[in-house]
């Protein structure tokens, strides 16, 4: 299941990072799979509301398109939802990229790293041997053109790196995805934040390949050169 903000629901017209994991699945992955969750809807800019369906690849199948993700939607958010949304569809494995909207506007960084601890909590009571891949929060241009907001991510990424190593277990392991190395706001995203074609395949990739290193899930992921390759 994924979990995310704007970065992971996405917009009208996009592809979503969550569209090229599951490309990527079919490709890597050798097993049977699927993809749950509440919601299957992009965020619409212009109602204001998660009611889009116009993903730029219309042979993207519904029941691909699950996720629990929402714009304006954080750990602030997800923690309180997560425990009943596992159950009811009876995720086991858990992609979540949060915590930029947090910080931007709700919590501090240790605020954000306590509902981090309470969304992992939640979700095992649910599913006492869940796994995670969490993101920490990437390069963006706010957190490039305010000092203060950028010191804030760092030491939220400090945290989540702890709580991590924390709160993982052989039953319930949890893992903290790498940045991706070739991530360049101009290029990965399309507004100094949420990600272009070049973005979704950075993020898509550096899950895929913390699944692969770590529990032998799929493969190494396989975006074409053209997709990624600095210009």
């Amino acid at each position: 299941m994924f979990v995310g903000d704007s970065m992971t629901i996405g917009s009208t017209g996009d592809f979503t990072w969550r569209y090229r994991m599951w490309q990527h699945l079919n490709a890597a992955y050798g097993g049977p799979y699927r993809i749950v969750g509440p919601r299957h809807t992009l965020h619409d800019p212009t109602a204001g509301t998660a009611t889009s369906s116009a993903y730029a690849d219309p042979g993207f199948p519904d029941e691909a398109r699950r996720h629990l993700a929402g714009w304006g939607e954080g750990w602030l958010h997800m923690a309180p939802l997560i425990g009943d949304v596992v159950r009811r569809y009876e995720a086991d494995t858990l992609l979540v990229s949060l915590g930029l909207i947090d910080l931007g506007f709700y919590t501090n960084a240790e605020q954000t790293a306590e509902n981090v601890r309470r969304f992992v909590a939640q979700a095992r009571q649910a599913a006492p041997h869940i796994r995670a891949v969490l993101m920490p929060v990437i390069p963006n241009v706010r957190a490039a053109a305010d000092a203060a907001f950028g010191t804030q991510c760092t030491r939220f990424n400090e945290l989540l790196a702890k709580a991590v190593a924390d709160l993982s277990t052989p039953a319930s392991p949890l893992l903290l995805a790498s940045e991706p190395a070739a991530w360049e706001t101009d290029r990965a995203t399309y507004d100094g934040t949420h990600p272009s074609e070049c973005g979704e395949h950075l993020l898509a990739g550096a899950f895929a390949d913390a699944m692969h290193q770590a529990w032998g899930v799929g493969g190494p992921y396989a975006a074409t050169a053209a997709a990624v390759a600095p210009v």
